[in-house]
């Protein structure tokens, strides 16, 4: 079983961030520990938006202290790339194949001038486990918790 932690980057990185980027969180999976026992994880920048940590719990699972380093370096990440990661409020939404980030605060907006509406694909980053990245992952707005705005514009 993996687990996994997704978090949303707030903007886009240049080309050269995304190296560093990549090359900080490979770094980090590397020496990543729980107990001083290494454990077997990666990490994926999916559309270079949205930042997922893995850990393969079948071997050793991620324990609070593993957890707790992994907060620390992702505020580590923000202070360094000038970003926010940790900010629930952003949203990541499909748009013609790309990843699109937003504050929850312009869902109404989005709304009211089409350029969303309640098919629109929403990731779900409240997932745990990588088996759910291809079934519970990407959900029309309809079903989230964002279906809210929808009455709104009704």
């Amino acid at each position: 079983m993996e687990r996994i932690w997704i978090y949303t980057l707030s903007k886009e990185l240049s080309n050269e961030q995304v190296i560093d980027f990549k090359n900080r969180c490979q770094n980090f999976v590397n020496s990543w520990t729980a107990h001083d026992v290494s454990l077997d994880a990666s990490f994926e920048l999916y559309q270079n938006r949205l930042l997922i940590f893995k850990v393969n719990e079948d071997k050793y699972n991620a324990s609070g202290c593993s957890i707790d380093k992994q907060v620390r370096f992702v505020k580590e990440l923000e202070q360094a790339f000038s970003i926010e990661l940790l900010n629930r409020l952003l949203v990541a939404y499909e748009s013609n194949n790309q990843v699109e980030v937003i504050n929850a605060s312009q869902i109404k907006d989005l709304l009211a001038d089409k350029s969303i509406d309640e098919n629109t694909l929403v990731f779900n980053n409240t997932i745990t486990q990588s088996s759910e990245l291809a079934t519970n992952w990407k959900q029309p707005l309809k079903a989230t918790w964002l279906s809210r705005y929808l009455t709104t514009n009704a």
